[in-house]
């Protein structure tokens, strides 16, 4: 990784930067790739970390949106944010440039099942032996909290709070969250535990979810279920507006950092308020 000269006595700024506990690792994981190019920029035009102003970073955004490299306006948007970010971090909010950002590919709308698409997706892994048992858990579970695969195979057997309805949740950058517990994934989870759970589990294991080897599961057990087990997520938070939540109540919920994700569900509650429009005001 090409290194980012800075004029301090610590070493390794980069590398502090990258350790915040805020990151998710796929985010650190593109802030590193990001930064490792931008330290190679700084190197060939004989810039340090203290050098760099607005007409750098304009210089720098040209040089990423033109010839063989053409960056998706995205993509170079994400590098000048890392940038921007670990600029604020070593040098203080004050010497980050204030550059304006290139206007982002317009964000496609969630692909959201139908209820009835996802009563489907969820019969399909009706069963009776083990493995059937708990897929239709994980099922009814990723779609009733909205989780993320990830989240998903993570939990573990304190997670899920039958008492309170609830399930604890760890989410992205190690960030909690409690999201309710639907009576018909309590249903289903409390039948795995009873009836597949014990011939899965191979010594102490307290994940909730196990391979047939006893194992803890990663997220392509969910892909094998259906190809983008991401879908139920979508179904879940469309849904839920489509019953009258709020955005802010399902930024909660999906464990969103920033309302701004959670505001791409924003035309279906777009088409809820004209229902309501439609069927209320006198004059519609």
């Amino acid at each position: 990784m090409d290194t980012i000269e800075v004029d301090a006595p610590e070493s390794n700024p980069v590398d502090r930067f990258l350790d915040s506990p805020g990151f998710s690792e796929s985010t650190r994981r593109a802030y590193a790739s990001d930064l490792a190019d931008f330290g190679g920029w700084l190197e060939r035009t004989g810039r340090k970390l203290e050098d760099v102003d607005v007409q750098a970073l304009a210089e720098y955004t040209a040089e990423l949106g033109r010839g063989r490299r053409g960056l998706a306006p995205s993509t170079i948007a994400r590098r000048l944010a890392a940038v921007r970010s670990f600029i604020g971090f070593t040098l203080g909010a004050a010497r980050v440039p204030a550059i304006a950002l290139p206007p982002r590919r317009r964000r496609r709308l969630p692909d959201a099942p139908k209820l009835a698409e996802v009563e489907a997706i969820l019969a399909t892994a009706d069963g009776e032996g083990p493995l059937a048992v708990r897929n239709a858990a994980m099922l009814e579970l990723t779609y009733s909290c909205g989780l993320r695969t990830a989240e998903v195979v993570g939990l573990r057997l304190a997670d899920v709070d039958f008492e309170q309805e609830a399930v604890h949740v760890l989410g992205k950058g190690g960030k909690e969250r409690i999201v309710p517990l639907g009576e018909r994934a309590a249903h289903a989870v409390a039948t795995y535990l009873r009836d597949a759970r014990p011939s899965l589990a191979r010594g102490a294991n307290d994940t909730l979810f196990l391979s047939v080897r006893g194992r803890p599961l990663d997220t392509s057990a969910l892909r094998r279920l259906m190809r983008n087990p991401h879908r139920l997520r979508h179904a879940y938070a469309t849904h839920l507006l489509e019953g009258g939540a709020d955005l802010r109540t399902i930024q909660e919920l999906l464990g969103h950092a920033s309302l701004s994700t959670t505001q791409v569900y924003s035309h279906v509650d777009a088409r809820r308020l004209r229902r309501i429009y439609d069927s209320s005001h006198p004059r519609s």
